[in-house]
């Protein structure tokens, strides 16, 4: 045989069973030799006697009778078989090498009497130990006239056989780090399988109303192992199914393993799914139930089955007794739910390896076997015959909740699940709308409805929504419906937030007075002081002058800035001090504890610059370097000040804790944004028990805690030269002595930059081959992120869910200086790919308002209010108007009210006047002043905008051009809205038609260039479109 035999690995596992046998446990203290025998039958997949040489060979082989002695082994085979075994068996004088008895390997001689061989094995089993009970695995039994002469031998022997399969299975039972290697990819792989085909499948049957069989379904599953695609890049001829994949449907249920898919059609409402893949000849198990449309009864009831596997988890340790592991599950349902008692299942699963179902390691009442660590079971838990209270069709009123998962038991920790495929509500639940529920859009876009639910919490499927049946109404008056109630809500909502705030009095810090000496001790005896010039004390931040031949302190936080000059045969150093009154938009009441106090605006001192006789230096050169130490330590001061100021308000986060083990999910040569030091450094992303750290290149560090994240954005490489983690947390963290809300880390795709010097081919081989090895890269990097997002939602049990932006639902907008593609999330709207990056929170939004909305101009501003009024609203520019239905259908679909106006308000004004009077605010309507459905008529508009200029009247102390402005402001909305069909935007009406008649007619002059009938019709033209600004002048 050309195959290679692993030495190591069958020298530590052959001295674990001798270790085992020598310790004489259970069955392994009752025999005095093992016997091992191994036929030919193709219908045989799991037997304790092939797993045996799987484990010790890595390989089956058949035809083969193994004899463990006390102290030696011995093989019969055939030749080729012989000589495979050899590796094992030729080793350093063939006695007790490697600590295991030595090696006899027998040929079996074929169509001839295996008398001679048969009788040295015997003798072997007679010369061990007692030589009287040999240790077997009864259930084994292989047809063929070889096994039988072979069992007829030691049946004439009258060697008593006691059965070992138990302890075997216990030997077996614990895991190497290459067999835990193995069933890890085995689970992965399982996991691809379920998500990327049937979890798929089943969506398309559901989606398109399909009438398919149970039976038909888990043969396509079967074949689709056969696709590399859903294998992981893993081979196809090393994986296999470790049983046919079992899905039951409409009320006909058995949650057990033995049992096969039967031939009906599937019934959309609990859709059990069980399905095993085996890799390299280890097993791994994983089941899922999807649900379609469950009433709650049946939600409750899954996340209590949710909430059991949890239970059972922690349970499953090293050391624990397997059937106390049981008893304190069920002694769980008895005390929460004693009606499900009787439906829960009567195992809760097995252990697993190369065999699928350990038999003498279920998860039950009466096995008093410990678990250790290392060992992989399938835990599976099911609530069976559970009646559906709403069902009215006979396969709609029994129904099954089947769960599943390949685990590891751990020393301390909790067990780790092997298979993360998520199995929240939200994640297993299809929910279809009723046909008399609205209906989505016409052209009835998957994205949107999924976004819409998401961003409320309803569960739902991911990625697919049910195509629905057209209802009479259309989809814009399905919107004004839905946006009437959301109205009417909003105003309720928001003037019951607004009495619960009131009382709440927003208590503002007392800015710390700055003293320069608190007793006259502290002042310096400087010579500069006696002889009244300019001293700065540096350590206390004071510049003591002398004023009035008095030596007096000032501190640097008085000076507001200072000028020096040269003016003939003088230097002037003036210095301005901060004087109430003298610097608008300060909280001035917080910086001059006593305002009424007489107050010094300014000093200026004049020197000569001319050296007088016994005159040491130039008298100037005290205000010269009194000038620079003034500005040095300003600067000090004010840099120290801005940080703290940085750290102001700043929340103190929990310590993060170190997982020290190596396999923590890691992303490496990521840039973290905003940098850490001027210059940008890669790093690595590491995620730990309670939060990440970011480890940069040159030593930083960067924690993230899981608690203080509000939204954990992925957004994903398509069309993007960016992949990005973006996280917008609760509280600012500081680091690079800064706070930041926004952190997120990206690697680069490809070249961002493009040499147009390049003069090739299109089809140049190079350029094929870039784009081919771009796309590659494009594809590993998505998986390697894909992947650690896995790990971290499996590490924190989904606590942190990373979100998507959905690109199909995306617009163009300008919230900062530059356009850029804004994406909605499920419960955000972001754009990170950009710097600074931009996050809003739906739940945070009260109403969305759209300015500028005209049918001849090809952009509006989009508005976004908060709940919080004392928040400054969000704008976003330059949106296009070929935008404004998509986001409206997609505002309407996660509840939220918007509403459109012809103009830009001042919003500024708009929220301090709801703010200082929020019940006179509600009492005059509310939101309802945005909303153009509330007008109607003309005479209306005109009220509407009257009542608008009343409530958001500028104070009187404002300005006179203020006023103007603001009162064409409001006056314009009115006018537009009368005139908007004929008259174009306030820009075109800035000049007078006569002028620009003029402007026409000098520059037909400079151009030589007069044609009557042009002039006639441009004049006519003009006429026509003068006729609305004359109608406006009269009124």
């Amino acid at each position: 045989m050309a195959a290679n035999l692993d030495k190591e690995a069958y020298y530590r596992r052959i001295k674990r069973l001798y270790g085992n046998w020598k310790k004489g446990e259970d069955e392994f203290g009752k025999i005095d030799a093992i016997v091992v025998s191994v036929g030919v039958d193709e219908e045989i997949v799991y037997a304790k006697s092939t797993a045996i040489q799987t484990w010790l060979f890595g390989y089956e082989v058949t035809d083969t009778i193994m004899v463990f002695c006390e102290t030696k082994i011995l093989f019969l085979a055939s030749k080729k078989k012989v000589d495979f075994l050899k590796q094992v068996a030729l080793t350093k004088g063939n006695e007790n090498a490697n600590g295991v008895p030595p090696i006899t390997l027998l040929t079996r001689e074929k169509n001839e009497s295996n008398k001679p061989n048969f009788d040295k094995m015997i003798e072997a089993i007679r010369g061990s130990r007692g030589g009287k009970t040999v240790g077997v695995f009864s259930k084994d039994k292989f047809p063929g006239e070889y096994m039988k002469s072979w069992n007829d031998t030691l049946a004439a022997e009258g060697l008593e056989k006691v059965d070992i399969s138990a302890v075997v299975a216990y030997t077996m039972a614990v895991k190497e780090d290459g067999e835990l290697g193995l069933m890890k990819k085995a689970a992965a792989i399982t996991s691809e399988v379920y998500s990327k085909f049937f979890k798929e499948r089943v969506m398309e049957i559901v989606d398109a109303d399909e009438k398919v069989r149970h039976s038909k379904l888990a043969e396509s599953v079967e074949k689709a192992i056969e696709e590399k695609k859903y294998l992981g890049g893993v081979d196809p001829s090393t994986v296999e199914m470790c049983y046919p994949p079992i899905i039951q449907s409409g009320g006909n249920y058995s949650l057990k393993f033995s049992v096969v898919s039967d031939k009906n059609h599937m019934h959309f409402g609990a859709i059990t799914c069980a399905m095993g893949i085996r890799y390299k000849s280890y097993c791994s198990n994983l089941v899922r139930t999807l649900m379609v449309d469950p009433p709650q009864e049946m939600q409750d009831n899954y996340n209590f089955l949710l909430q059991l596997e949890e239970e059972l988890l922690k349970e499953l340790k090293h050391g624990v007794k397997i059937s106390d592991a049981y008893n304190t599950v069920l002694e769980y349902v008895k005390k929460e739910k004693p009606d499900l008692v009787a439906k829960l299942t009567k195992n809760l699963g097995f252990a697993m390896g190369i065999e699928f179902r350990e038999g003498s390691l279920v998860l039950n009442a009466k096995n008093q076997y410990k678990l250790k660590k290392g060992m992989v079971l399938s835990v599976s838990l099911g609530f069976a015959d559970l009646t559906n209270k709403e069902g009215k069709k006979e396969e709609q009123k029994k129904y099954a909740l089947f769960i599943g998962d390949t685990v590891q038991i751990n020393e301390e920790e909790v067990a780790t699940v092997l298979t993360p495929v998520k199995k929240k509500i939200k994640n297993v639940g299809i929910f279809l709308k009723n046909d008399d529920e609205e209906d989505e859009e016409e052209d009835g876009d998957d994205a949107e409805e999924l976004l819409g639910k998401g961003a409320r919490g309803a569960a739902l499927l991911a990625d697919r929504t049910r195509l629905l049946g057209k209802n009479e109404m259309t989809a814009e008056e399905k919107r004004r419906t839905h946006q009437k109630e959301l109205a009417n809500n909003l105003n309720e909502e928001a003037k019951r937030r607004l009495t619960e705030q009131k009382g709440e009095q927003q208590i503002q810090k007392a800015r710390k007075s700055n003293v320069s000496y608190k007793n006259v001790s502290q002042m310096p005896r400087e010579k500069d002081i006696r002889e009244m010039k300019i001293f700065i004390d540096k350590k206390y931040e004071t510049v003591v002058m002398p004023i009035f031949g008095i030596a007096t302190p000032f501190h640097i936080a008085t000076i507001k800035n200072i000028s020096m000059s040269v003016e003939g045969d003088y230097t002037y150093l003036r210095i301005n001090f901060y004087v109430p009154g003298s610097s608008l938009g300060r909280q001035e009441g917080n910086i001059f504890p006593n305002p009424d106090a007489t107050f010094v605006k300014e000093i200026t001192y004049r020197a000569s610059n001319l050296k007088t006789p016994g005159d040491t230096s130039v008298p100037s050169t005290n205000l010269q370097n009194a000038f620079r130490i003034i500005k040095e330590v300003q600067k000090r001061y004010k840099t120290r000040e801005a940080e703290e100021k940085e750290k102001e308000g700043i929340v103190k986060q929990d310590s993060l804790v170190i997982n020290l083990n190596r396999s923590n999910p890691k992303l490496k040569d990521l840039y973290i944004r905003p940098n850490i030091a001027q210059k940008r450094m890669q790093g690595s992303l590491e995620a730990h028990t309670n939060g990440f750290r970011f480890t940069s290149v040159r030593g930083d560090k960067v924690d993230i805690l899981y608690n203080n994240i509000k939204h954990a954005i992925f957004q994903p490489c398509d069309g993007e030269m960016i992949i990005v983690l973006h996280f917008h947390l609760k509280n600012a963290i500081m680091f690079g002595k800064r706070r930041h809300t926004d952190v997120q880390f990206y690697t680069e795709v490809g070249e961002i930059t493009t040499d147009l010097g390049k003069h090739q081919h299109m089809h140049d081989r190079d350029d094929l081959y870039a784009e081919q090895m771009e796309r590659e890269m494009r594809h590993k990097l998505k998986s390697a992120f894909k992947n650690f997002i896995e790990k971290v939602e499996t590490l924190t049990r989904e606590e942190l869910e990373f979100e998507v932006p959905f690109r199909d639902l995306g617009f163009q907008g300008a919230p900062y200086r530059s356009t850029c593609l804004l994406q909605p999330t499920s419960s955000s709207l972001v754009n990170v790919t950009e710097w600074p990056p931009f996050v809003v929170t739906l739940d945070e939004v009260e109403l969305v308002h759209f300015e500028r909305v005209q049918f001849h101009l090809k952009n509006f501003d989009v508005v976004i209010v908060y709940k919080d009024y004392n928040k400054k609203v969000t704008m976003i520019n330059a949106v296009p108007v070929n935008s404004l239905d998509p986001i409206k259908e997609w505002l309407n679909s996660c509840d939220i009210k918007y509403t459109e106006g012809v103009q830009s308000l001042n919003w500024t004004k708009v929220m301090k006047t709801i703010v200082d009077d929020p019940e006179g605010f509600f009492e005059q309507g509310g939101w309802s002043f945005l909303d153009p459905e509330s007008e109607g008529s003309g005479a209306e508009e005109d009220s509407e905008s009257e009542m608008e200029d009343e409530t958001f009247n500028p104070s009187a102390d404002e300005t006179e051009v203020e006023e103007e402005d603001s009162d064409e402001d409001y006056s314009s909305e009115t006018e537009n809205s009368d005139y908007s069909a004929s008259l174009g935007s306030e820009e075109e009406s800035g000049k007078d038609w006569d002028e620009l008649e003029e402007e026409a007619r000098k520059a037909d002059k400079e151009s030589h260039y007069e044609d009557e009938d042009t002039s006639n019709k441009k004049r006519k033209h003009q006429s026509s479109r003068m006729q609305p600004v004359k109608k406006k002048r009269r009124s």
